[in-house]
């Protein structure tokens, strides 16, 4: 498995797959070196992570998606440690993400050190827990 930043030619694969985001905006990510591509060792696409900025200044990891039979094998352990060496290269303090409280995502994300860090309620929705982990420990 490798994990690199998206190119061009992964517009499609990314549009195809990822709903949680305006189109328009895929490329400007891309170009932004804001998406991150996992491939496996014949170099296919088994998935992405991309990655934003909350208030600007603290990274925020907004989507990280695994094609369905590489899920399970430490594959998202492995980008998000990487996503936080890489934000840790830059010279980021705090990371933060969020999940809903009906997904399993957020027993994933605390396994990782992530903390707890509030929430936000919006009409219709299930509660959306924030969480952050200090790139300090």
């Amino acid at each position: 498995m490798k994990i690199e930043y998206a190119t061009e030619s992964d517009y499609t694969y990314i549009v195809d797959r990822d709903k949680h985001i305006l189109e328009s905006l895929i490329r400007t990510k891309i170009k932004a070196n804001e998406i991150f591509m996992i491939r496996d060792q014949e170099d296919r696409n088994i998935g992405w992570m991309r990655y934003g900025y909350f208030w600007d200044n603290t990274p925020f990891m907004n989507m990280i998606w695994i094609e369905e039979g590489y899920r399970g094998s430490g594959i998202g352990k492995q980008v998000v440690l990487f996503w936080e060496n890489e934000m840790k290269q830059k010279g980021c303090k705090l990371v933060m993400t969020s999940t809903l409280a009906n997904e399993e995502a957020q027993h994933f994300y605390r396994k990782l050190g992530y903390k707890d860090s509030g929430c936000l309620l919006l009409d219709h929705e299930p509660l959306e827990i924030m969480l952050t982990k200090s790139l300090n420990e």
